[in-house]
């Protein structure tokens, strides 16, 4: 099978590296207007099966050839050029997904449902970690319940070795961040659909050895599609963001002074605050380091009458020899799987749907810890608290 990748940044490179080493996959097509990342793509792999193309991702007119005999397109560049990815995958006839990345995008390509039908193709976007597996693995959890209480996920990367003052590194996008720290976040409260100010609620999480005591916080990672299909089977739904303990409150102070806003800093020039927050952020804080993805899912409900916890979790380290982060891993690993179901015709029906609403949610995990994710799953007695999940328990 031909698969294309459109973008070969940090995560499409990943993408095409996961795809290349499957035996199904006979071309991966890799498409990126920057010669340093395809040149950075060779480095990374070393295969017959590659085949790179220095083509922008936003010019349709000279992609449509290059995909149109493709059985699936993935797409890995700005997450502003998704929707034009998926009106290329109709016009083509072919099945589409991305790493997510933009609310509004994904929302946009949902909106395409009914063309999806009628072409006979589906569209699946946000098929990264969060949104993404995290969707997976919750919808999954919920479902192993009588009755649920609460689901609580909570997700994060941070860097091994912390250097102060930050501990933090901008690991794949600082536009990203600076939109998930900016915007309202979804969640549950009281069985109803509502948002919460991001950087709020604040809470101590553990893990075990060497990381101990982190944070987590509230932040518009788009839970929007879940929220939904939860409302009414779900008490309470929330979603928060991991990092070193600190991280909130140093965002609040930087955000509260204004370089998160999209204004320009004076007539001189078209320059943004949010524009020099960003191009800060890349030099100062932008160089990749090894790094760990925390995550932990846990869920409240009862089975026959009795009251039952369950906790999803996995700590995926950087892989130094494969020389992949684990944020790279995390996110291109459930976005190729995705997109080699979507190839092999895998999923059953069309149209343009979330990845937690489509897939064979426990095959897809089966499938990501049979690529080295390691994904843990336990059962407790009572309802328990994401702050009492400490080393007792793992």
């Amino acid at each position: 099978m031909k698969i294309a990748v459109i973008g070969g940044g940090a995560i499409g490179s990943a993408v095409a590296y996961d795809l290349v080493k499957q035996d199904e996959t006979a071309e991966i097509r890799v498409c990126d207007s920057r010669a340093h990342s395809l040149q950075l793509l060779r480095d990374l792999i070393d295969s017959p099966k590659l085949h790179p193309y220095q083509v922008d991702g936003r010019d349709t007119t000279v992609l449509s050839p290059i995909v149109e005999d493709c059985d699936c397109i993935v797409g890995c560049a700005s997450p502003e050029i998704n929707l034009k990815l998926a009106l290329l995958a109709l016009s083509v006839g072919k099945p589409f997904c991305d790493q997510g990345g933009s609310d509004v995008v994904s929302e946009k390509i949902l909106r395409l449902d009914a063309d999806a039908q009628e072409r006979g193709v589906w569209l699946i976007p946000d098929c990264g970690l969060a949104p993404g597996l995290v969707n997976i693995l919750c919808l999954l959890g919920v479902e192993q319940f009588d009755t649920v209480e609460s689901a609580h996920i909570r997700v994060g990367d941070v860097p091994l070795t912390p250097t102060p003052p930050f501990n933090f590194r901008v690991s794949t996008s600082a536009e990203k961040i600076i939109e998930d720290y900016s915007n309202p976040a979804t969640m549950i409260l009281d069985g109803e659909p509502t948002t919460v100010e991001p950087l709020t609620g604040i809470e101590p999480i553990f893990f075990r050895e060497p990381y101990g005591l982190l944070e987590s916080f509230y932040t518009a990672v788009n839970m929007r599609t879940l929220s939904q299909h939860l409302a009414g089977r779900v008490h309470n739904l929330d979603l928060k963001t991991i990092r070193w303990p600190g991280h909130a409150d140093q965002w609040r102070f930087v955000l509260g002074l204004g370089f998160g806003e999209k204004r320009s800093i004076d007539l001189k020039t078209h320059l943004t605050y949010r524009d020099v927050l960003i191009r800060r952020l890349r030099r100062l804080l932008g160089d990749e380091q090894p790094d760990v993805v925390l995550l932990r899912i846990l869920i409240n409900g009862t089975i026959n009458g009795e009251r039952k916890t369950l906790v999803y979790e996995m700590v995926d380290t950087f892989n130094d020899s494969e020389g992949l982060s684990a944020i790279r891993r995390s996110t291109s690993i459930p976005t190729a799987t995705v997109a080699m179901q979507l190839a092999n015709g895998q999923i059953d029906g069309a149209g343009a749907a979330p990845p937690e609403l489509v897939l064979d949610k426990q095959a897809f995990v089966d499938d990501l810890i049979h690529r080295d994710m390691s994904i843990d799953t336990s059962w407790h007695d009572g309802w328990l608290m994401v702050a009492d999940i400490n080393e007792r328990f793992a």
